[in-house]
């Protein structure tokens, strides 16, 4: 399997942790948050590793940066 650099990167591993976390957490909340709270919680915390993932795949240093 290949790797991509951002794959090394010690806060791409952590946000991915973050977000196995986060679903177990939410995993507990009442179904009736089920699709409001739980959702965004959950669309934020992948967010973060997908951004870092994307800001990778720039060509211009700085949007790496």
């Amino acid at each position: 399997m290949h790797y991509y650099s951002f794959e090394k990167l010690e806060i791409w591993q952590l946000s991915r942790n973050l977000v196995k976390e986060i679903y177990t957490t939410t995993d507990s909340f009442p179904q009736s948050e089920q699709f409001g709270l739980v959702s965004q919680i959950r669309r934020a915390s992948v967010s973060i590793s997908s951004n870092i993932a994307e800001g990778n795949g720039r060509h211009n240093k700085k949007d790496k940066a």
